[in-house]
């Protein structure tokens, strides 16, 4: 399955996103989670295309701090945060728990997560709280993406919606006028 293949991560740079995405949208009693749909997938294939190059961003300096709500206002790209962040969570897991983010059990995942989301954790590149939300919007916009882009695998996610998605199977109802 060509959705299924990494373009961007290693091996275990997959694997912490996998973990984190699933702890942010969890499998429940509505149905799967991230991890099942494919979320990392979904990150994965992004991170190697134009978003994960900021090709459509204005990227030229000078660069100066912007306000929160103004966003990231850098010179790092989308895969230079991803691969800064993932290290740091890996870091981060491994200085105060003693071992990889992946092997820490679900509510230390979470406590890592919640560090990051907090800008508890002080990087010197970026804003653990600005990968933390990069991290949150990519993981939701996989669960509910088109499944042409990686995630929301078997439209499962449109599923838990009661989305029917873009599909041309409802030419019956097409041409019935609605009043």
């Amino acid at each position: 399955n060509y959705n299924e293949a990494l373009m961007f991560f290693t091996q275990e740079q997959f694997a912490v996103v996998q973990a984190a995405a699933e702890r942010i949208f969890p499998a429940d009693e509505n149905g799967p989670g991230a991890k099942e749909l494919g979320v990392a997938f979904f990150i994965d294939h992004q991170l190697a295309g134009q978003w994960g190059f900021n090709a459509r961003d204005y990227m030229m300096p000078p660069f100066f701090m912007g306000e929160k709500n103004q966003g990231y206002q850098g010179r790092l790209n989308r895969r230079e945060i991803f691969t800064i962040g993932i290290r740091e969570i890996q870091n981060y897991s491994q200085s105060k728990y003693g071992s990889s983010f992946v092997n820490l059990s679900p509510e230390l995942q979470d406590e890592v997560l919640s560090a990051f989301q907090k800008d508890e954790v002080q990087l010197t590149t970026v804003s653990a709280s600005g990968f933390f939300s990069m991290l949150r919007t990519s993981t939701l916009e996989g669960v509910y993406s088109d499944p042409l882009y990686g995630g929301n695998k078997n439209m499962q996610g449109w599923v838990m919606r009661r989305y029917p998605g873009s599909q041309m199977a409802y030419t019956n109802i097409m041409d019935k006028e609605f009043t």
